[in-house]
């Protein structure tokens, strides 16, 4: 599923007129401002609002800046809109609604990506290549297995942001600067009018702590998603130091550049510009607990919009260079086949075969697989090449000093001990939950698919609800206007 919307960029000014609008509509209703007032004042920010959407105008984000041009345009009643008001609040409330409307285009960007990921995990389900522990090779694996495992992390990066939304997504307003306010106000209608799920409950922490607290959140959320793809990043990196990669990008489209000086150069730029990315939203991200650290209660500091606001924008274009690497990927099966057969990542399955199959203790199969594998390397023997005549002699000389007593003679015959190094055998053997083989990479791909689906239908509501709530206080203020 492939979502083409986009979010809108609504700014402060915007917001202002809305808490206006919703002040306007709501307290005309409860009878806390007189009905002709409040047609009188709504028609004044009708115009202001008008005025503010020409090419040039003045588009105030300050409380204390927007009111003078609503008197200029209403006069002094229209400070009668400010009754259980407070900058403190109504700033809380512009922020929130600023950075939810960020969030839900990160979350869109996020989506595009894990979906990229997870087509790409089903296009190379066959594909078997070598995995790496510690920077060596370490496992035969399907490549798809392996993109899969990345699109995990973003699942859970995408859990991460719908449970950050639902702890922004609540309305502040109506609790002044700390302590609430003698006017009966709607606070559950107000945050309905202004698209917001509920209300952040104790008017201390509305204004206070819950304020300082989301830009943290958003740091920590960013964060993962930058060391997700700086890791898979690194990993690809590391076939541009081979002679023969199995794997690299596709030398178009500014994926790649030409070395000034030396003509065989191929530099993956676009994976050096995505990691270098991946860092700016990490220093960016740690920088949000930097600025909330070690300030009293309701200080600034850590709230300044634009600040937040570059975080998650920085976040959306690290997840679109992220995707365009996906998509500029190239694997050579064969050749990731060709490395697996010259090296010994199928030696463990040497010792879990002679486990499972012949009941050796693991530690003595384990030291049999590494001597095999260290008089392979000595004698330069690939395992395809390894003579069974060398593999029975080893095996008695570790049974006779392991083993005392036991059978010297290597329990699998040639056939067996061919089958235990063949690494697409390996592969499509397992018979753990969450393995590679066919039954269990079609039960995932399907789940991940599922899962996506259902990111992008909680992104649909949440941005309906948030237009529904707009168009619905729209209309009210405009009947109120007249």
């Amino acid at each position: 599923m492939t979502m083409t919307t986009t979010t809108t960029r609504r700014d402060d000014f915007f917001w202002l007129g809305q808490i206006n609008k919703a002040s306007a509509v709501i307290n005309a209703q409860q009878g806390l401002l007189d009905a002709a007032a409040a047609r009188r004042i709504a028609q004044g920010l009708r115009q202001l609002l008008e005025n503010a959407a020409r090419p040039g105008a003045e588009r105030p984000t300050l409380v204390i800046t927007f009111e003078p041009l609503l008197i200029a345009q209403a006069g002094v009643e229209a400070t009668l809109l400010h009754a259980g008001r407070s900058s403190q609040d109504m700033l809380v409330a512009v922020r929130h609604a600023i950075l939810r409307d960020e969030i839900l285009a990160l979350a869109e960007q996020l989506h595009g990506t894990a979906q990229l990921l997870v087509a790409k995990a089903r296009q190379h389900a066959a594909a078997i290549v070598p995995n790496y522990t510690n920077g060596v090779a370490a496992q035969p694996n399907s490549y798809g297995h392996y993109l899969l495992g990345h699109a995990c992390g973003l699942q859970r990066d995408a859990q991460r942001l719908q449970q950050t939304y639902a702890r922004l997504n609540l309305s502040p307003m109506g609790t002044t600067v700390l302590n609430g306010t003698g006017w009966p106000l709607d606070r559950a209608r107000m945050a309905g009018y202004l698209g917001f799920d509920g209300l952040v409950d104790h008017a201390y922490d509305a204004g206070q702590i819950h304020g300082a607290e989301m830009p943290v959140e958003i740091g920590n959320l960013v964060s993962t998603m930058a060391l997700h793809v700086g890791a898979f990043i690194q990993d690809v990196t590391l076939q541009y130091a081979q002679a023969r990669p199995w794997l690299l990008l596709r030398e178009a489209a500014g994926n790649t550049y030409v070395s000034s000086a030396m003509p065989q150069k191929r530099n993956p730029g676009l994976l050096i510009d995505t990691r270098t990315k991946a860092s700016r939203v990490l220093t960016l991200a740690s920088g949000r607990s930097w600025q909330a650290h070690n300030i009293a209660p309701g200080m600034n500091d850590a709230k300044v919009v634009a600040e937040n606001v570059e975080v998650l924008r920085c976040t959306v274009e690290m997840l679109a260079m992220f995707t365009r690497v996906l998509d500029g990927l190239e694997l050579n099966a064969a050749r990731a086949l060709e490395e697996l057969n010259s090296d010994w990542t199928a030696s463990q399955e040497v010792a879990d075969v002679l486990m499972r199959e012949h009941g050796l203790p693991f530690r003595v199969g384990h030291h049999f697989a590494s001597e095999m594998v260290t008089h392979a390397k000595q004698h330069d023997i690939r395992p395809s090449a390894f003579a069974y005549a060398d593999a029975q002699a080893i095996y008695a000389r570790i049974i006779a000093a392991e083993l005392p007593g036991g059978d010297p003679d290597f329990p699998l015959n040639e056939a067996a001990f061919r089958a235990t190094l063949d690494p697409v055998a390996i592969v499509l053997g397992r018979r753990t939950h969450g393995g590679p083989q066919p039954a269990e990479m079609q039960r995932m791909l399907a789940a991940a698919e599922a899962d996506l689906a259902a990111q992008a239908g909680w992104l649909q509501a949440r941005r309906g609800a948030v237009d529904a709530s707009i168009a619905q206080l729209d209309a009210d203020f405009d009947q109120l206007a007249g």
